[in-house]
């Protein structure tokens, strides 16, 4: 296949998949049939569209030949017996043909079926990671492999995660809609949580070789975007998007010329993307312009803006970030948010402060292996000199993190203490 031809189809599906899965999706009631439907059209695109030429409309095209997969599909059923009830009522009622139903359910408004299609694939019936593998197949467009390479996780694993997705989606006749009333409320959580798990993985990986991993962070901004056009009221849902913007603003100063860490107060900020600033900051002016308290993400949101507007790392506010850690520690109390709340107060006020703050935290059964807390605990105990103390903590930090880099970063911290202990020793 001539590379221009496999490069526009992948373009296509990324863009065209989510839609066409959704309006499939309302149609057949299940979103595991909805995509083999797609992927089959797909697959025709794969095998035609090489010497036949990529179409004007190739969105047209895959939604078409979508449709009369569809259509051959529900008349298999038909044949065997084995129609949905609730389709057949459908069209018992309507007195139309499945394809003049299936028409109405793809040319409806496409925003509210994939506004469905966002609320069943992260709905809490599925385990966290579910959610994440099924969002990025079927909102993302990704294969299992792409997902799969992206976590650093086997791709039978990925493939698993979402074929148990799909069937307990099935099984629990999870409704393809969007949530009214008090439900609403859980259920945007449980979205915004995925869309934010996704980013996080791409903005400080956990485990590999890579510092960050930016497909994935665009893949959530890109998704976040999405779900903001689609709930334009929701606050929160402007929050998560003004806090990736503002964040991966700083994604191009955050990796150093050989891949290595570079951390905030090290960073060149002319290198900070002040599009996406600007961006984040809109955001957090449309969530002042629909009034209420703000939430978790817009709080953090708000945090990151501070960082944002200071073009040294003097001007920061830190007293400011220090308040509204205050503040979304009431909202949802943490000891993660703690710790950060103690490196705010030790810019503010000193590293024993921070320090002060810290201890409290170690007997914390969330904190026991998580490794930032004894990082940030070292980096306090170093800046007051009391470099033995440091290392140990250090190299707690070194052992805990499964990120290489990170591991690396905190190794040379270690070796500053070695050095300083030497020099005192002289």
């Amino acid at each position: 296949m001539p590379p221009d031809t496999h490069r526009a189809i992948h373009a296509v599906w990324r863009l065209e998949s989510a839609r066409l899965i959704a309006g499939l999706t309302r149609f057949v009631r299940d979103i595991g049939i909805a995509e083999e439907l797609a992927q089959d059209a797909l697959v025709a695109a794969l095998e035609q569209w090489p010497t036949a030429g990529v179409p004007n409309n190739p969105g047209a095209w895959l939604m078409t030949t979508a449709k009369h997969r569809a259509i051959d599909h529900l008349r298999r059923v038909e044949r065997h017996g084995r129609k949905h009830v609730e389709l057949g009522h459908a069209i018992d009622a309507r007195q139309d043909s499945p394809a003049a139903v299936l028409d109405a359910a793809l040319d409806d408004d496409v925003g509210d079926d994939l506004l469905r299609l966002v609320f069943t694939s992260c709905h809490p019936a599925l385990s966290s990671e579910a959610r994440v593998a099924l969002t990025l197949r079927l909102l993302g467009g990704l294969t299992t492999q792409e997902i799969a390479r992206a976590y650093l996780v086997p791709e039978p694993t990925i493939a698993q995660r979402i074929v148990r997705a799909k069937r307990t989606l099935a099984e629990e006749n999870v409704p393809f809609e969007v949530p009214r009333g008090p439900e609403l409320a859980a259920r945007l959580a449980s979205v915004l949580e995925v869309i934010y798990l996704i980013f996080n993985e791409g903005y400080s990986a956990t485990s590999g070789d890579d510092w960050m991993r930016p497909a994935l962070c665009e893949e959530a901004l890109r998704l976040g975007r999405i779900v903001a056009q689609l709930m334009p009221n929701e606050p929160e849902v402007h929050g998560l998007v003004a806090l990736m913007e503002i964040q991966a603003s700083r994604s191009r100063a955050r990796v150093g010329p050989g891949g290595q860490p570079v951390l905030l107060n090290d960073q060149n900020r002319a290198l900070w993307d002040r599009l996406l600033i600007r961006r984040g900051l809109a955001a957090l002016e449309r969530i002042d312009a629909l009034g209420g308290a703000r939430g978790p993400y817009a709080l953090q949101a708000a945090i990151a803006a501070c960082h944002a507007r200071a073009l040294t790392p003097e001007a920061t506010d830190w007293a400011m970030i220090a308040a509204l850690y205050a503040a979304l520690y009431q909202l949802s109390p943490s000891p993660v948010i703690e710790l950060n709340r103690a490196v705010a107060v030790a810019m503010a006020e000193g590293p024993a402060a921070g320090l002060a703050i810290v201890d409290r935290l170690t007997g914390e059964p969330a904190l026991a292996r998580y490794h930032l807390l004894p990082g940030v605990r070292g980096d306090f105990l170093f800046k007051l000199g009391r470099f033995a103390e440091a290392r140990v903590d250090l190299e707690r930090a070194a052992s805990l993190t499964r990120n290489a880099r990170e591991r690396d970063l905190l190794r040379e911290r270690v070796a500053a203490c070695d050095r300083a202990l030497a020099g005192e020793s002289t």
